[in-house]
Formats: structure tokens, sequence, C-alpha cells
């Protein structure tokens, strides 16, 4: 069997080109089971995963819960906020706490930056990484990889536009890592105090303006305002925002062609993109959803069968 060339998934600047595709060929196999009317395979009866979540999550966590589930391993779920992590345990403390419990894999999505990278070399266990901060969210740019692959047949050549939030986003960096990976071209598109300083070494170009970005690109990935990260005002409103980068249907169908919109969501409608747009045919929105949870089995399995 071919196999990853990592234990671990912290980001997607840790693995290769080859890994992204033995990902999402093994997702391809995933999907089929996940749309039948039996939707479980007994895959990893033997493993125990703990889901440990020191940042609030709904649509991760639950993607997460669910394809652990389908391969019918045994899952337990922790939410820091009302653990002991309040009371002042360490991050170490309570990860071999669990762990002292025989837990095989770890999925953990944490504030700080680097928080997998430094679980991995401290614990033994798997270690999965669902969003460390505003540093990477590796199974969200695989699965929005693989939904580009799915709609337009390869990621190759495709030209993809990432707007609004890249500051503190760490879907952005997560995709621009993987896109550039496949052969992918990228921009990024936002307000000037939403971008960060180092983007020019990520070798994407940056178009201020939505309207030639959108021109320009095949696929249009569409992020969210995180307002809960914004300690500062990066702009003058949302209403202005909205304004200066915001989809709605009008702009969609003024342009010359077809362009695919996607969204890790939640979505703030009427911001980034209006409801029309989201629930148009150009959007692929729910897509994601659903192929979110084919491409966490594919990982999860594949890290599972490196488990000794």
């Amino acid at each position: 069997m071919k196999e990853l060339s990592v234990n671990h998934l912290l980001g997607i600047k840790y693995i290769n080109e080859h890994d992204i595709n033995l990902i999402f060929e093994t997702a391809d196999h995933f999907k089929e089971v996940i749309n039948r009317p039996i939707k479980k395979v007994p895959s990893l009866q033997d493993i125990t995963i703990a889901n440990i979540f020191f940042e609030n999550s709904t649509r991760t966590k639950l993607s997460f819960e669910l394809a652990q589930k389908r391969l019918s391993a045994d899952v337990i779920n922790f939410a820091a906020s009302q653990s002991s992590v309040t009371k002042g345990e360490t991050l170490i403390d309570t990860v071999n706490n669990i762990l002292s419990m025989k837990v095989d894999m770890v999925v953990m999505r944490h504030s700080s930056p680097g928080a997998a990278v430094f679980l991995s070399k401290n614990v033994k266990a798997s270690i999965v990484n669902a969003g460390d901060g505003a540093h990477e969210h590796p199974t969200q740019a695989l699965l929005d990889a693989y939904t580009i692959r799915e709609k337009l047949g390869d990621v190759a050549g495709k030209k993809v536009v990432i707007v609004g939030d890249i500051l503190h986003s760490r879907v952005a960096l997560s995709n621009i890592y993987s896109l550039q990976k496949l052969g992918a071209e990228v921009k990024v598109c936002g307000p000037k105090t939403l971008l960060p300083k180092y983007i020019g070494e990520l070798g994407v170009g940056v178009e201020p303006n939505l309207r030639k970005a959108l021109e320009w690109c095949d696929v249009a990935n569409m992020l969210r305002v995180q307002n809960e990260r914004l300690d500062i005002s990066y702009f003058p409103s949302t209403r202005e925002y909205a304004m200066q980068y915001g989809v709605d249907k009008a702009l969609l169908d003024s342009l010359q062609k077809e362009i695919v919109i996607m969204h890790p969501g939640p979505i703030n409608r009427g911001v980034e993109i209006t409801s029309d747009v989201a629930d148009s045919k150009q959007s692929v929105i729910l897509n994601q959803v659903e192929n979110g949870v084919a491409i966490r089995m594919a990982v999860i399995y594949l890290l599972a069968s490196k488990i000794k």
C-alpha cells in the first residue's frame, strides 16, 4: 500500500504533492462509501481518537467526528473551555492524561501557532492539526483543492484568487501552500491592512481590485472577516468592506465567464458574499462541506495505517 511521507498532519508546508494526491485518491474511495445506504466501514475499529479543541469550532469538529465514526474508530471529545486547562494545566499534561487512556491519535485545534508541531515532538500519538491560530488549517486546504479538482478536473494551471482577511486566516496560508504544490496560480485580494507583510515572499500575486481579480480567476475563495480576531479596526465599516470586497449576483453575472465560488464557512451573508451568490449554481460551498468528511476520513485512515 502507498503511504504518506509523514506520521502527522501538522500543516501543508510539511507534506508533498505525492501525499496530497494520495489523500485525494483515498478520499475518492471514501466519497463512494459516504454516499452508500450503509455509510460505515470497519477500517479503524481498533483505533481511538481524541478530538481536543482549545478554540470553539462547530463545523470542523463535527466533520472530524463524523469522519472518525464513519471509519468505526472510538472517539472521545474534549472541549478545553470546560476542562482543567482553565485551571492552569499545561497542554502536554492535558494531552498526556488523555493518552494514558490509550489514545492513538489526537485531532487538535489551538489558538497558538505551532501548537500542533510542539505537541508532535512531545507526546506519543499521531497529531492532526485542525487549526493552529492564524497559522495553518491543513484539512480545509485539502478539501478546498479537492473540490476544485472535482469541479474543474484538475488543480494544475488553474487561477485561484483568495479574497478577504488574509492576515488572520489560517485557511489562506494552507490554501496558498496546497494550491502551489498542485501547480495552480494564486493571487490574493483584500484591503491592504488585511494582507500580511510577508505575502510577496509566498510567491503569490496581489490584486487590490476585486473586479480585476474576478476577471482573472477561475476560482474565487471568499474568506470571512474574522471579527473575533480583529483587535483593532482594519477597515472603516462592514458596509464599506462589503461594497469594496463583497461579491453579489450582479457582479458575478457581469463577468465575461463563469467562475467557481468557494467559502470555508461560516458565511457572513451580505458581507463577503450575498445569499443569492452563496446559493447559486456557481457556488460549491455545500460540496466543500461534503468533501470535508471524505478528506478527513482519508487523512485519518492514512495516518492510522502508520501507527505501529
